[in-house]
């Protein structure tokens, strides 16, 4: 265990100094959406298409992997809106309580913490589940926020939003792409290869340090809250769903798939499960902030995972070990 936390300390390290220099003012609350932005829009992509460049096509085309995770996917979302829904929590707060509960932080955090703790090979299966969260899950959940608008504005309104928002994301296009040129084998030119490696170097600490800077204004914000401050049955059940719920239900079900003759292997179910115990993706909040939701309810779940993920996402780590 020890070994572990040596590895996923700096990692949560660099989200305790993000969330200290906002804290400290060291960091202006307007600086975040920068650092954001950076992040989303030129780190993060070129980090993705250099692993998706960089891993056999297969492991990025694995079926097994793609649909077992994206089954989960979906019950954690049903489960976590039928806990979630009641005359304060409406859809929109629902839905978005659901998609912090079945999207891990695999990109900012999940892909470098996890070739940092089992090597390259883990990259593709953990694309596959950026793929699902990205793509399918935030969709839906998306969708299933304007059901409390359904009838001003319907259900095809509300579907064209969701596909609008998975065509501006640049994390879908950089896998394609890098899947693209591992492909055909293609390489990019020196300079530009050089580029998109430094870039994709800045990907990991800054990506973590943001982490803890979202974290820390949505704590100083709190105050700010419409209806009061949150009961703590607003947000703990879902954090539970995300840390132990959800890498337990993937586990077993991914045990029952290989049972029935599903091709999964052993290593892509272990990634797939490591990938379920990760806190809560924290561009949830922002997309949150977007859509109207309760932010400081979002907000609040990703603190409480990304916290409390120090311990059971090493104890998920440690329970592969044993």
């Amino acid at each position: 265990m020890l070994e572990i936390f040596r590895v996923t300390f700096p990692f949560f390290a660099l989200v305790l100094c993000g969330y200290a220099a906002a804290r400290l003012r060291m960091l202006p609350l307007e600086a975040i959406p920068g650092l954001n932005g950076f992040v989303l829009f030129f780190a993060l992509p070129c980090m993705l298409f250099r692993f998706g460049s960089d891993t056999p096509i297969a492991q990025l085309l694995d079926a097994g992997v793609f649909f077992t995770y994206l089954f989960c996917a979906l019950v954690i979302v049903a489960l976590s809106i039928g806990i979630s829904l009641n005359r304060r929590v409406r859809w929109n707060d629902a839905s978005l309580g659901a998609l912090v509960a079945a999207f891990p932080n695999t990109g900012f955090m999940g892909v470098p913490l996890l070739v940092a703790l089992l090597g390259t090979q883990a990259v593709g299966p953990a694309i596959v589940t950026i793929v699902v969260d990205l793509v399918i899950t935030s969709s839906l959940c998306v969708a299933l926020s304007r059901m409390d608008a359904a009838g001003q504005h319907g259900a095809a309104v509300a579907a064209r939003k969701a596909l609008v928002g998975v065509l501006r994301n640049p994390m879908p296009w950089a896998i394609s792409a890098g899947a693209a040129f591992s492909y055909w084998n293609l390489e990019l030119i020196g300079p530009v290869s050089k580029t998109v490696g430094l870039l994709a170097d800045a990907a990991s600490p800054v990506a973590l340090f943001t982490i803890g800077a979202v974290l820390a204004r949505s704590a100083m914000l709190a105050h700010e809250r419409e209806d009061g401050p949150l009961r703590v049955l607003d947000y703990l059940p879902i954090a539970v769903i995300k840390l132990i719920v959800h890498p337990l239900l993937v586990l077993l079900v991914g045990l029952t798939a290989v049972q029935w003759g599903v091709p999964l292997e052993p290593f892509a179910l272990q990634v797939m499960v490591l990938v379920a115990a990760l806190p809560s993706a924290s561009n949830v909040s922002l997309l949150a902030e977007r859509l109207g939701a309760d932010n400081g309810r979002i907000a609040r779940i990703i603190m409480v995972t990304t916290v409390a993920a120090f311990v059971t996402f090493s104890g998920a780590v440690d329970f592969f070990k044993a």
